[in-house]
């Protein structure tokens, strides 16, 4: 099978290829066979990329799809009531036909916006069938998705069973991968930590954890030797610029989610300051009931927020962050990031005749600045059509956005919220 993309303004996020004002995309069996100025393919399909900028997919890779159903809910809220909310109310009525339906509309809405990879932090922590039901709904969108299993979240509870068995079923051939949710030191302790950190590296498993600046976790991680190249950190707000130079030696990667970590308090995103210790940061959405679940507002709140600190950041960073330094991350960067041949056709096609990016003069700038999801009218995942002219494909929405109203409504009831706008969580302790 072969498809050829026209035409299109493309940028490769390739070095040793760099842009082309106008230029074409081969693809043979899912993977990108050329990049040129002009590719003479007669047996191809064709996609016309007139007005169109192609690019590699946006790569997300750290979001907590199972809260999808209370989108917008917590606009207002600070972290410690967000935890209250969606840890202490409303996850504990959570079933697992709640968490598919979560699950599957929120990779959905993710890849409608051009996230073609997405790493699913799961720590809903009910039980294997809510674990399944997560998987089978990854498994189900039409999209490269990270199964991150956060088993016995914010509890000491032995986990490793949990993970060995879900292991089993995924491996690294798929569209959908496993990844392991660390727990952390504070509410496992150190030996913990460095037993499960053992275990991922027997089974091949990139780790994930969310940290702060209290305590000096990252130092104390450097110090029993536990900082690894396949450990993504988390928000990270606070550490320390020596920690930050521990992280990037280690080549340890991080994750920064700018709406979520300046609305909820956490103190101002890590990207400059990363970026000055020789650590390149990545962008993640976090958690949609607080923030928007694209990565072009995300971009724009890390670029705005930190050029007003420092003037720091160009445009291009913000859409390095996005695509091939979160594939590396995941260490899927030999597969994905970049349109670069041998690498799966993972890409996007927005457009530029939209009035609110007309003329686009500088494509990179105009993404980041001004690009929004209505601009992505066509997205390619192994190099399958998954979105064409605005729309999804194949995918009937209606009975699935009933599922998830069904789904809310009942949640919701179970646990005595309102869903009018006026739920202001008070933990009790």
């Amino acid at each position: 099978m072969k498809t050829l993309i026209t035409g299109g303004t493309v940028l490769t996020v390739d070095p040793t290829l760099g842009d082309f004002a106008r230029g074409d995309v081969l693809i043979e069996d899912g993977r990108i066979a050329a990049v040129a100025e002009r590719i003479d393919a007669p047996d191809a399909e064709e996609i016309d990329a007139t007005d169109r900028i192609v690019m590699p997919g946006f790569i997300d890779n750290h979001r907590h799809t199972w809260q999808t159903a209370f989108r917008g809910i917590g606009a207002d809220w600070t972290f410690t009531q967000w935890a209250h909310a969606m840890h202490g109310t409303v996850k504990p009525h959570y079933t697992p036909e709640d968490v598919h339906a979560a699950t599957l509309l929120g990779r959905l809405e993710a890849l409608h916006s051009g996230i073609t990879t997405m790493l699913d932090w799961y720590h809903v922590a009910q039980g294997p069938d809510h674990e399944d039901a997560a998987v089978t709904a990854l498994r189900q969108a039409p999209a490269r998705s990270v199964f991150c299993l956060g088993a016995g979240w914010a509890t000491p509870t032995p986990v490793e069973a949990d993970i060995r068995r879900l292991r089993a079923h995924l491996d690294d051939t798929g569209p959908v991968t496993m990844a392991w949710g660390l727990r952390g030191a504070d509410d496992t302790g150190i030996d913990t930590l460095a037993r499960e950190l053992r275990t991922a590296a027997e089974l091949g498993l990139h780790t994930s954890l969310h940290t702060g600046g209290d305590h000096r976790p990252v130092a104390a991680m450097h110090h029993h030797g536990l900082l690894r190249d396949t450990t993504t950190f988390v928000h990270g707000n606070g550490i320390a610029d020596d920690e930050l130079r521990m992280l990037a030696d280690a080549g340890s990667s991080l994750s920064v989610s700018p709406d979520v970590e300046l609305k909820m308090g956490f103190g101002a995103p890590l990207t400059g300051r990363a970026l000055a210790a020789g650590l390149r940061p990545t962008l993640s959405v976090d958690v949609v009931p607080s923030v928007g679940g694209d990565m072009f507002s995300t971009m724009r709140t890390a670029f705005c927020a930190q050029r007003g600190l420092d003037g720091t950041l160009r445009a291009r960073d913000l859409i390095h962050f996005t695509t091939i330094d979160a594939a590396r991350s995941l260490g899927l960067h030999t597969r994905t990031g970049s349109i670069t041949p041998g690498k799966d056709a993972d890409l996007v096609l927005l457009r530029t005749d939209d009035l609110t990016v007309f003329p686009v003069t500088d494509p990179v700038g105009s993404i980041v600045t001004a690009g929004h999801p209505g601009l992505v009218d066509t997205v390619l995942v192994a190099g399958r059509v998954v979105k064409r002219n605005g729309a999804l494909v194949d995918i009937d929405l209606a009975p699935l956005r009933d599922r998830l109203l069904e789904s809310r409504d009942r949640i919701a009831a179970a646990a005595g919220v309102p869903l009018d706008g006026t739920w202001d969580p008070k933990p009790t302790t």
